[in-house]
């Protein structure tokens, strides 16, 4: 009895996929992720109702634009204080 031959794997003609370097998250000047990181870093910060009227976003919006891109993404530090006019938020 002959022994069976190897079977030999086939070599793909596609070259290997290249390895990019994760691109750094660059802000323009004029969007509205850096009119509301100036908002709230001004001396008064800003209410949430402040931020979706001046974005024309509902207020869930600006909750979820705060947690998801200021703080996880850009690693921002946003702190809020309780006012009279309602929670205030600024980057500390």
């Amino acid at each position: 009895m002959s022994k069976p031959t190897p079977v030999k794997a086939k070599k793909s003609s596609r070259s290997a996929p290249t390895k990019r370097k994760p691109e750094v998250p660059t802000v323009r000047e004029s969007s509205k992720q850096t009119k509301l990181i100036a908002m709230l870093k001004g001396p008064a910060g800003a209410t949430i109702d402040q931020m979706a009227k001046a974005f024309g976003w509902q207020k869930h919006t600006v909750r979820g634009v705060m947690s998801g891109v200021l703080k996880k993404k850009l690693d921002l530090k946003i702190v809020s204080t309780d006012a009279e006019d309602g929670r205030v938020y600024r980057i500390a």
